[in-house]
């Protein structure tokens, strides 16, 4: 029982660190970034900061014209890494810009490193998903919800690739608000795993709770300026109560069902990865970040918890149908 409330004290403390607001930092507040900035702007753009003045190599760019990088954004990147370089000679610490570490771009992808382990992710549980399909019979019980976080975990992830590709406010919308409908589909999952032999009416009735308040999350976030504060709030809540769920309920459950320990594992493994995201650290390579590791980690750990998923389903059909015929004896 220690145990079980120690990893709890550390899940609170990881997920209370883990979503931070994002602010303007040393790198883009800096006079140099700022002059390198304006003065390259002016020189090679246009009024509108879309277009170039002049013939320069930027302009004849096929993927980063699809990628819709403009003048300006051309100019902001230019900028950074002669900004970087002038931190280095002066001994400066790396600077970040606009809250982020300064990336050597790859095939128009602002953050490649995370773009390719955000697809793995989303490959991870597609295979999965059909190991799922294919191990699973469909009147399980569970079954069409454990279906649907998949599909939610899938979308997420194409979000993620997306924003991570090209940082807009829309991309930035769309992966936050994504990236928590997994973090409410874990807490759905839980919730719908316990009192999965209540009426279909109580299930129905929670299950449409969560979904208007994903509504209502996701219209919040996209009125007016994003609110870092209220999303954090509503990822750590949520999240810590879907993780010591899942804990409690694989303590209550350790010795009926042995499988269990996937879950313990893949909840404990998967928080204690957040240790990436709080200590955070200057790209390796200018490629490699916390966070793109951090994406990196969590797609392995995806098999884990399939792995008990499939095992889970299987014995509630199993209990399903020993009840059916218990019934029939009667």
């Amino acid at each position: 029982m220690i145990r079980y409330r120690v990893v709890a004290l550390v899940l609170i403390l990881l997920l209370i660190y883990f979503f931070r607001l994002i602010l303007a930092s040393g790198g883009d507040r800096s006079q140099f970034y700022q002059n390198c900035l304006k003065f390259c702007t002016l020189d090679n753009c246009t009024q509108s900061g879309v277009s170039y003045k002049r013939d320069l190599q930027w302009k004849h760019d096929p993927i980063n014209k699809l990628l819709l990088w403009t003048c300006y954004d051309e100019c902001g990147y230019d900028c950074m890494w002669k900004t970087t370089t002038a931190f280095h000679n002066r001994n400066w610490t790396k600077p970040q810009f606009y809250g982020k570490w300064p990336f050597v771009r790859f095939l128009g992808m602002q953050e490649p490193a995370s773009v390719l382990f955000s697809v793995a992710n989303f490959i991870t549980h597609y295979k999965m998903l059909q190991r799922f399909k294919r191990e699973v019979r469909s009147d399980s019980p569970m079954y069409g919800t454990w279906r649907a976080f998949s599909y939610i975990c899938l979308n997420a992830w194409v979000w993620s690739a997306i924003f991570h590709t090209r940082d807009f406010p829309v991309t930035e919308l769309l992966d936050y608000t994504f990236a928590y409908s997994m973090v409410l589909a874990s807490f759905h999952c839980m919730v719908l795993r316990m009192i999965h032999r209540m009426s279909i009416f109580v299930r129905g009735t929670f299950s449409f709770l969560c979904v208007l308040f994903f509504i209502n999350h996701f219209s919040y976030l996209s009125i007016g300026r994003f609110d870092y504060s209220y999303n954090m709030k509503a990822n750590i809540v949520t999240g810590m109560s879907g993780a010591l769920g899942w804990i409690f309920w694989c303590f209550l459950q350790r010795r009926k069902r042995r499988y269990v320990w996937k879950c313990f594992i893949f909840i404990v493994l998967a928080t204690s990865s957040l240790l990436l995201e709080i200590n955070d650290f200057p790209p390796i390579l200018w490629t490699f970040d916390a966070h793109s590791i951090w994406h990196l980690v969590t797609a392995p750990l995806t098999i884990l918890f399939y792995s008990f998923i499939i095992e889970d389903c299987k014995t509630l059909r199993k209990e399903l149908a020993g009840d059916e015929e218990s019934r029939k004896l009667l």
